[in-house]
């Protein structure tokens, strides 16, 4: 049997569509900080997309406040959306990575350790506190959290167990019309019921392959292209999902809604680095890395006391998104989780924001499909970031609020700062039981360099 809090148990009335707001939530997969057309710190040259248009992503911005500071839980999608569900870091789940766990290869100096790669039954969902409370629950798309059913974890409507793969019955390219039209017929039933509701979107777009309208595509082969992005299927790709986005929210007001839902919209981590590697650029490096690139994602609110066109600064993670949905919904939860509730940010209230965790943590004790993807661990404290290889047992040191592209390493010139958020990191990894990589009895540093020559040649011939 799960263990619910006494709170969750405590709220078992049904809630009519008045007394409680519904929740959106559009989590889109892999698409960069830089994937819209929307700057994420308009302060900031290139924090939008040179190329991509997404007006109706523009138009939820301009609708509500945007984050642009705003971190994924990991850089890949598994422990990421593990981490949004439950509000807890990735290392405490012991779900950090969606590979199989195979065995250590011996160009590798590190053995992973063994995670876990089913959400836990006795992990509390975002979906189980509101469906307690009487909220009616849906999760249309990808779900990426191992086998089982999502109505396990409280979706009372659900696609099932998907992976990365579109159904075969989808409508449209990566199915973003199929999505939005299920999602429509739920909000349609609950708004005529008038039932409080929690709907999760979990787009397949924009990870690979690469799909689109040949509408689209037409459209945007009569574009120029942007120095950063220029691939017309990509663009194309992210201009269907942004339209089937302006047809959720036109729904949204045509059932009356408008006034009572908040809408999310976030990313479940960054763009791949390669092929292509200008996607993330000004941060460095892609998806599968602890690099802004990999965990920095466009963040997006509208609801109620949400006012327009706002920008927060306040650095802030997916692991909120619990707290944030419970305190809209009027949960009282002793869950202990890493995040704090966002609803002050979102209604401008910085003075009642209060964070109970203030070290963000990532980890990542793997080694992941491209050559950047190494055993990494960061932690983010304020506009200082400390990220550490694994296999060097070496450390960087950025000041973010003045180097978002972290090409400066600061570990030499702030001594007393990086060994103080050393401890900070070690704490913290002790405090979730984090798994650690441990030494590969059968590495072999002749392999490792041949792999590297080989690598060093197939870029060569790429380029």
């Amino acid at each position: 049997m799960k263990a619910y809090t006494l709170a969750a148990f405590m709220c078992l009335c049904m809630v009519s569509l008045e007394a409680a707001p519904n929740i959106v939530f559009i989590l889109v997969d892999d698409m960069a900080w830089t994937g819209t057309s929307t700057p994420m710190a308009p302060s900031i040259l290139n924090s939008k997309s040179d190329f991509y248009l997404t007006p109706h992503i523009d138009g939820l911005a301009s609708s509500g406040i945007r984050f642009s500071q705003a971190y994924a839980p990991a850089a890949l999608c598994t422990p990421s959306r593990a981490a949004i569900l439950t509000g807890k870091t990735p290392a405490e789940l012991h779900m950090t990575t969606p590979g199989g766990g195979r065995r250590a290869q011996s160009f590798q100096q590190l053995k992973a350790p063994q995670h876990i790669k089913e959400l836990p039954e006795s992990a509390l969902t975002i979906a189980e506190l509101l469906q307690q409370q009487g909220y009616a629950t849906a999760h249309f798309g990808k779900w990426h959290l191992g086998q089982k059913s999502p109505s396990l974890h409280g979706f009372d409507v659900h696609d099932g167990s998907t992976h990365n793969m579109v159904p075969a019955s989808q409508q449209g390219p990566k199915d973003v019309f199929g999505l939005t039209q299920r999602a429509i017929a739920f909000m349609t039933e609950q708004a005529a019921t008038k039932r409080a509701f929690y709907l999760q979107l979990s787009h397949y777009a924009v990870h690979s392959p690469v799909e689109a309208l040949d509408s689209s595509k037409a459209k945007f082969s009569q574009i120029k292209t942007g120095s950063r992005h220029n691939e017309i299927e990509y663009a194309a790709m992210t201009y269907d999902l942004d339209t089937s986005i302006g047809q959720l929210l036109q729904e949204i007001d045509a059932l009356g809604l408008s006034n009572n839902t908040y809408v999310v919209f976030m990313s479940d981590n960054g763009a791949s680095s390669k092929p292509r590697e200008s996607l993330n650029t000004p941060l460095r490096a892609g998806k599968g890395t602890l690099y802004e690139g990999g965990i920095r994602v466009p963040l997006i609110i509208r609801g109620p006391g949400v006012p327009e066109n706002r920008v927060c600064h306040e650095p802030v993670t997916g692991c909120d998104l619990l707290a944030t949905f419970c305190d809209w919904a009027g949960i009282f939860t002793t869950t202990e989780t890493d995040g704090s509730s966002l609803a002050a940010l979102a209604s401008a209230d910085t003075s009642s924001f209060n964070r109970a965790q203030n070290v963000f943590l990532f980890h990542y004790p793997h080694y992941g499909k491209g050559p950047r993807q190494k055993p990494q661990t960061a932690i983010i404290i304020d506009q200082f970031k400390l990220l550490k290889d694994l296999e060097s047992d070496s450390y960087q040191l950025f000041d973010l609020s003045n180097d978002i592209s972290e090409s400066k390493d600061l570990l030499l010139q702030m001594p007393e700062k990086t060994a103080s958020m050393k401890r900070l990191m070690q704490q913290r990894l002790l405090e979730v039981d984090a798994q650690q990589a441990s030494i590969n009895p059968n590495y072999n540093p002749k392999a490792e360099q041949t792999r590297e020559s080989n690598q060093a040649g197939f870029l060569r011939f790429k380029k």
